[in-house]
């Protein structure tokens, strides 16, 4: 798939993609265990889970529901301490703070499209003052089916008056490049994201994949001199 012009509206998948929120996943699930006399888990083995989700971390720190009848309650845990500190060591991934500038001085929406829920989503992004240049944000309580169905972006190009083949969306996880596909959107592979151990970008057939923001910025500056 092809765009032609300018992008109508670049939209991000939210951890991973947009904002590294591995640091304050793995300080809140690393305390827990202490709180369990367990030892740290390595911050790499942490943040290779972030984009699988809570369910996926409580599963890495404590065994999965089949096998430990206190799954729910870390999991409550888990949710409730990244809640009152969700937006203390996360931020922009390096470099797209030039891309968000360059979106928005070239007047192209950007957007959110995330499976986190909004209770944590909104508060993160007001934390990280990124509330007011975005131009949606779609959530999984905000749609009957989350991602990789093509709903939630569907929607949020409709919020914004997008079209969604010409719009864009980036995602750090294959059910992301699938839900952009399904949607009719040109698709990019984040590869500065948070991938599975062997997994490579390549495998999901994004229109295109970045292995660095850098080469992100280098991309949308080409296509905002068509």
């Amino acid at each position: 798939m092809t765009i032609f012009s300018k992008p109508q509206a670049v939209l991000f998948d939210l951890d991973g993609t947009l904002v590294d929120t591995a640091p304050d996943f793995a300080r809140v699930l690393n305390t827990l265990r202490q709180d369990h006399q367990k030892d740290e888990l390595a911050y790499e083995m942490i943040r290779s889970q972030v984009s699988n989700g809570a369910r996926a971390l409580t599963t890495l720190a404590f065994g999965d529901a089949d096998t430990n009848p206190d799954f729910d309650t870390h999991l409550s845990a888990l949710l409730e301490r990244y809640l009152e500190g969700l937006a203390e060591e996360s931020c922009l991934f390096s470099g797209l703070d030039t891309t968000l500038a360059s979106l928005q001085e070239n007047h192209i929406a950007w957007g959110i499209v995330t499976n986190k829920p909004s209770r944590y989503t909104l508060p993160l992004l007001k934390g990280l003052k990124l509330e007011h240049g975005c131009a949606v944000v779609i959530c999984p309580d905000d749609v009957t089916h989350r991602k990789p169905h093509p709903e939630p972006i569907l929607k949020a190009c409709a919020a914004i008056g997008a079209d969604p083949a010409q719009s864009v969306y980036v995602g750090d996880h294959a059910r992301d490049i699938e839900s952009g596909r399904r949607a009719g959107c040109f698709t990019i592979a984040a590869g500065w994201g948070y991938l599975n151990d062997g997994e490579t970008i390549e495998s999901w057939q994004a229109d295109l994949d970045c292995a660095t923001p850098a080469a992100l910025n280098h991309w949308l500056n080409q296509q905002l001199l068509r």
